[in-house]
This record gives structure tokens, C-alpha cells and sequence, in this order.
């Protein structure tokens, strides 16, 4: 059998172990690519494991160990305090800041990934002393970070205006970055509004403020924790500091200066979530090398038209992109084939399709095995079950291949 549909069908098994079991995705992913790798597609195990997303095992690792000491240390929880304070306690208008800071931080620079990393354990801290169920907040914090991920500063966006230029499509790096916010802040504020935000804002009674004022101060600890973070945010956004390097080095400087509890730290890390998203890695890199991601271009040549081929592309994008990398995998697999593509249909508009693929990709990637929506997983500090709010996210991640699908086709 056809080594490309052999990993197709390892992913969909995966895929569907993945909604109906609690069986860890990730370490079945490893299994599969494993098995279908080496014994049935004729790949050394080398290959397989050359798979393994190290530079984003290691982005959730640092990340995930810098906050976690913040969130135990109380840093975390003293800054949601303070955050309610500027929304004056409206429980509606928080995720709606938290919308915002993300757009504009991850347009200056640090794009979607850094951002989300960022922000996430800030954002998801304030939803859980607020009240706030994590599934509103994290569409609300992932979509601003997705939504400023095509600024031609932002690193996806620098893959894509090169992808696009190498095919004659030079030139349309604003509009790019402006389509995608546009509709990241449309599915954004439409779902927040849907699944209970209008709740929220309805309600007469604000967060309330029940702490003594001494509970609440900033101590020496905190205080070094805000200065780490701060520098960490700094370096990434003006000096091109690695955000997982950086938050390694923060993680040991916590603890040195008696700032932070490391052995609690690592033990309390979400590590399923971490093993998840590297797991299915994976098993999407032995997706690529074994001809799967090929066997789609080609069919969508037989099912798309000319005047359909916005919507399709969308929605074939965005499929993929719920369980694979949008700007390492989904977008340099698929914007070099436009040529072809419209060369096959007989026609089309090269840079409706380009922006097609860049907004169907992107608008899935809160799925919890997509990098943004795994950084806001893995930040969930409520008591809320996590087994929930990832069938959620990933019931929300496929939706947007079909939302993404129709605001391509009625937008082009």
C-alpha cells in the first residue's frame, strides 16, 4: 500500500482515539509513526524521531516551567488581581483587553507562538480568579495572538511574504497581514458572544475585590518575577531572544534568587499537554516525508473549480493545520503549489488562493494540538476539567475549517 496513505490513515486512527478515549494523543501518535515508519512505510527510526519538534518541545517546556513558578510563587495570581482592577472588575471587558494586547504584541514582533506564550498564563490566571470559563478567554487571548500573526514584522509572516514572493507574489504583505486579523477578530468576538460573554457583560455584579490589601502586595519574589518576565518580554520583542531559551534562563535565575520552588515547579508542569503536541508532530512530519501532504494537492485539483477553489483550499488547509504546524508545515507545503494548481483548474486568482491558505490555516490553530491553542491549554490554572476544555478546543479548531471555508469563498 501507498506509504502516504498508510500515515493518512495512522493519523485519522489517531485522530479519532484522540475525541472518543483519554488516551494520551501524542504518546499514540509516537507509536504509530513508529510502527507505519519503520515497518510498513521503510524508514529507519532515525527518520521518524528526526520528526521530533525539538524547538517547540523545548518553547512549552521553558515557558510552561518560567510560569509555573510565577503562578506558585503568586505572582501570577497578584497581576490578575490588578488586571481586573484596569477592566474596574467587568468580568465581559478582560477578555476582550486580553484580545487586544494580543493583537498588538504579536504584530510588533514576536508574532503568534511568542505571544501566546506570553500572555497565556496571564490570561488564563485572571479567568480563573475571575470567574472567566477557560474556554471563553482562550478563544479570545489565542485569537489577538493569531490575529497579528502576518505582520510583516511577526516570523510567520516573514515565511509567508517570502513563500508568496518566490511565486510572483510580491507586494501584498499588508493585505495579507490585514484579511487575517480581520477575520481572527470576526470568529473571535462572534464566538466569544455566543458561548457566554454576553453573559458576562450582562451580569450586574462586578468581580469583587474581597482581599485584605496586605494579601495582595507585591513581595521581594514577585517583584523579581515581574523583573524577569519583563526582561524576557523585552528581549524577545526588541532583541530576537528565543522565548523558550529566554524562559529557561529565567527559570534558573527564579529559584537562585530564592524567588521560586524549581522541584515544585517541574513536578506541577503540564506535561501531557507538552507530550500531545510533540507526539503528533510527529507523526505529521512522517505525514510529509512519506508523500500524504502531496496526495491532497492533487486532489484538490479534482474537486475544486476555479470559482470554488477559495473555500476548498481553506478548508483543506485549515484540516491539516488542526494537527500540524501552519507556518513549519501547512503554508511552505501548499503556497508553492498555487502555479500548479491554477494551472490544472484552468484559472483563478493567485493571491485570493495565497490569502485563502493563510486564513483557513491559521484560523484553526486554537485547536489543543495546534502550538497557540497547546500554549493556552497548558496555561489553565482554574479547577475547570481539562478534559472538557480540550474537547472544546478541538471541537472549536475542526469548526474553523468550515467557518474558515465559507469567509474565504464569500470574501473571494
Amino acid at each position: 500500500m501507498n506509504p502516504g496513505y498508510l500515515s493518512l490513515t495512522a493519523l485519522v486512527i489517531a485522530i479519532l482515539v484522540s475525541c472518543f478515549t483519554e488516551l494520551n494523543v501524542g504518546i499514540l501518535a509516537l507509536a504509530l509513526a513508529w510502527i507505519v515508519g519503520v515497518y510498513l512505510a521503510g524508514m529507519t527510526v532515525n527518520d521518524v524521531i528526526a520528526g521530533f519538534p525539538v524547538a517547540l518541545f523545548l518553547t512549552l517546556s521553558g515557558v510552561t516551567l518560567l510560569f509555573t513558578q510565577a503562578q506558585l510563587n503568586g505572582t501570577l495570581d497578584r497581576i490578575a488581581h490588578r488586571a481586573m482592577r484596569i477592566c474596574r472588575g467587568n468580568a465581559g471587558l478582560i477578555p476582550v483587553m486580553f484580545f487586544v494586547l494580543g493583537c498588538v504584541l504579536a504584530s510588533l514582533g514576536p508574532g503568534n507562538v511568542s505571544t501566546a506564550a506570553l500572555l497565556a498564563p496571564m490570561a488564563m490566571a485572571v479567568a480563573g480568579r475571575a470567574a472567566i470559563p477557560a474556554f471563553l478567554m482562550i478563544i479570545m487571548v489565542g485569537n489577538g495572538a493569531q490575529a497579528g500573526s502576518l505582520s510583516p514584522f511577526a516570523p510567520t509572516g516573514v515565511i509567508v511574504n517570502g513563500l508568496m514572493a518566490k511565486i510572483g507574489l510580491a507586494g501584498y504583505e499588508w493585505r495579507s497581514y490585514w484579511t487575517n486579523l480581520v477575520a481572527h477578530a470576526f470568529v473571535a468576538f462572534g464566538g466569544y458572544f455566543a458561548f457566554g460573554g454576553l453573559k458576562l457583560f450582562r451580569s450586574s455584579s462586578l468581580v469583587t475585590i474581597d482581599q485584605d490589601p496586605k494579601d495582595i502586595a507585591f513581595e521581594r519574589s514577585n517583584w523579581i518575577t515581574i523583573a524577569v518576565i519583563g526582561v524576557l518580554l523585552i528581549g524577545v520583542l526588541f532583541f530576537g531572544v528565543n522565548v523558550g531559551m529566554g524562559a529557561f534562563l529565567g527559570a534558573v535565575l527564579l529559584p537562585a534568587l530564592g524567588a521560586a520552588d524549581h522541584r515544585e515547579a517541574i513536578r506541577r508542569m503540564p506535561w501531557s499537554v507538552i507530550m500531545m503536541v510533540s507526539g503528533v508532530t510527529v507523526l505529521i512530519s512522517m505525514l510529509e516525508k512519506t508523500g500524504g501532504l502531496d496526495l491532497f494537492t492533487a486532489l484538490l485539483a479534482r474537486l475544486a473549480t476555479p470559482g470554488t477553489i477559495t473555500g476548498v483550499i481553506a478548508f483543506v488547509t485549515g484540516l491539516i493545520s488542526v494537527y500540524s504546524s501552519t507556518s513549519g508545515v501547512v503554508l511552505p507545503a501548499f503556497l508553492p503549489t498555487i502555479p500548479g494548481l491554477i494551472q490544472r483548474l484552468g484559472g483563478g486568482d493567485p493571491v485570493a488562493i495565497a490569502t485563502s491558505m493563510n486564513v483557513g490555516a491559521h484560523l484553526v490553530d486554537l485547536s489543543p494540538i495546534s502550538t497557540t491553542g497547546a500554549l493556552c491549554l497548558a496555561a489553565v490554572t482554574s479547577t475547570e476539567n481539562m478534559r472538557s476544555v480540550y474537547n472544546k478546543l478541538l471541537a472549536w479548531g475542526l469548526s474553523m475549517t468550515v467557518v474558515g471555508a465559507l469567509l474565504c469563498y464569500l470574501m473571494f
